[in-house]
């Protein structure tokens, strides 16, 4: 009894925590970069291992089901894929070369655009009632591929500007991304019932790792960031809403569903940015400025993505499931 109302109360918590991450992440954000005091104490170091937490969760989500959408709506999953690695990292080097942003911050700037999308465009894209099966597949199959693509387009698009380190990258992702989310799922199917209720206090642990990755960084580059002036806080701005805008405008020219369009939007705009810091390090250990867009980029994202959610939740759509069920349908009645 005394267990279930524990569970209970985490539940509650972690479910306000979740609805108000946006605001929490800004308040830390603004004490780690107007008081960086306040939070040097947590280490740099320990991004990647906040990271993994975060990844782990979002393997214990994964269900066997969520892979199955792969091959029951290929369609839907290239568009996603093919999108994400196509107008993210091209928005960012143009963005870089219309601000004539130095090597450094260039760097962190199309690190951001090359990384896959992260969990939180799944719970943007939940609050939007836009199709989140649709949402978690793409984030799953983009974060597979990671470890080849990321490390590929990053030295296509910077290897004439800065040396990139691919192999470094490739482990880094492997480490940080796909050994966690493995476990996490790994455990989610051979012990479901144990993980179901764990899985209920996950916004509350991914909140507080997300807060104190984006501490971490920009309490230790607090300097650097108000150094950047404005232009690297308009190019990370821009570089966000210009994704959800690409990714609303290509749902509405092949005429997805208003739940298809809305995942597509968020997955396309919200990066795995936590992610590109911690490669950042990694791949440009000279560049110390690399870490600071995607530190601006990981407070950015999760205020857009909450003023978003609130955008599309005034946009009528029809029950994701019954859109679901129709391509279920329309797939048998081709059989």
């Amino acid at each position: 009894m005394s267990y279930n109302y524990s569970m209970n109360i985490l539940e509650k918590v972690s479910d306000f925590f979740g609805k108000r991450m946006a605001v929490i992440v800004l308040v830390v954000a603004a004490f780690a970069l107007f008081v960086p005091s306040s939070c040097l104490w947590i280490q740099l170091y320990w991004v990647n291992y906040l990271l993994m937490v975060v990844m782990f969760g979002m393997g214990l989500t994964l269900r066997l089901d969520d892979f199955k959408l792969v091959f029951m709506r290929p369609k839907d999953i290239i568009i996603g894929c093919l999108s994400q690695f196509i107008i993210m990292p091209l928005l960012a080097f143009g963005l870089s070369k219309i601000f004539n942003l130095d090597a450094a911050l260039m760097a962190g700037v199309v690190l951001v655009g090359t990384c896959p999308g992260g969990t939180s465009s799944n719970v943007i894209t939940y609050l939007s009632k836009g199709d989140v099966a649709l949402s978690v597949g793409m984030t799953s199959v983009n974060t597979i591929l990671a470890p080849l693509v990321t490390p590929a387009i990053t030295y296509l698009l910077l290897r004439t500007t800065v040396h990139v380190d691919m192999l470094a990258m490739f482990l880094s992702i492997i480490k940080v991304v796909i050994v966690p989310i493995v476990l996490g799922f790994l455990i989610n199917h051979f012990f479901g019932r144990v993980t179901q209720r764990a899985v209920k206090v996950l916004p509350l642990i991914s909140v507080l790792a997300i807060c104190l990755i984006v501490a971490a960084v920009v309490s230790h580059n607090a300097e650097k960031i108000l150094s950047t002036g404005a232009i690297v806080f308009a190019v990370v701005i821009l570089h966000n809403l210009l994704g959800y805008a690409c990714g609303f405008g290509l749902g509405r020219i092949l005429r997805l569903s208003p739940a298809k369009t809305k995942a597509l939007s968020v997955e396309i705009g919200m990066q795995n940015s936590g992610l590109a810091t911690s490669l950042a390090g990694t791949a440009f250990p000279t560049l110390a400025m690399a870490t600071v867009p995607g530190a601006i980029f990981s407070v950015w994202h999760n205020i857009s993505g909450a003023m978003l959610a609130n955008l599309y939740n005034k946009w009528n759509t029809e029950n994701e499931s019954t859109h679901f069920q129709r391509e279920i349908e329309d797939e048998n009645d081709k059989n």
